[in-house]
């Protein structure tokens, strides 16, 4: 997976460097979104220095370019996950296990027909139980 990640940065005219690619490496991995101040405190474990602000830099730069999704949580915080669905879609996200799920619909042209402007960009997430918390929790979070 490596060698992919080396040629998404170049493709994006991103340096190929380590940090990014154990970014891209430790995201991959995860099943669920996380946040960078996770993806910092697993990164420490392998760098002697990474700041903060460089990981948080790193993450934006990589979701900007579309090789990682952003994921809003209700909190109002922002979390990253790695998703290897290259086409449009979108994602259902459990609020509580943080598993995400892919969504392969979009009802953007029903959308655009009923807005009175033109729509550039759209951003659509789903939030809710995933069917083992919802079983587990009886629907609540």
């Amino acid at each position: 997976m490596s060698d992919k990640f080396n040629q998404d940065l170049k493709e994006l005219k991103l340096k190929v460097t380590p940090k990014r690619l154990a970014i891209l490496s430790l995201l991959a991995e995860e099943l669920s979104y996380a946040s960078p101040e996770e993806v910092w405190r697993k990164l420490q474990k392998n760098f002697d220095s990474i700041g903060l602000p460089t990981v948080y830099r790193n993450l934006e730069e990589l979701a900007n370019g579309g090789l990682i999704t952003k994921v809003i949580h209700p909190n109002r915080q922002l979390y990253y996950y790695f998703c290897p669905n290259g086409h449009h879609h979108h994602h259902f996200v459990c609020l509580s296990c943080r598993k995400v799920e892919d969504i392969n619909f979009c009802g953007m042209e029903e959308i655009e027909k009923k807005v009175s402007g033109t729509v550039l960009s759209h951003i659509v997430q789903v939030n809710g139980l995933c069917r083992e918390c919802s079983e587990s929790q009886g629907g609540a979070i």
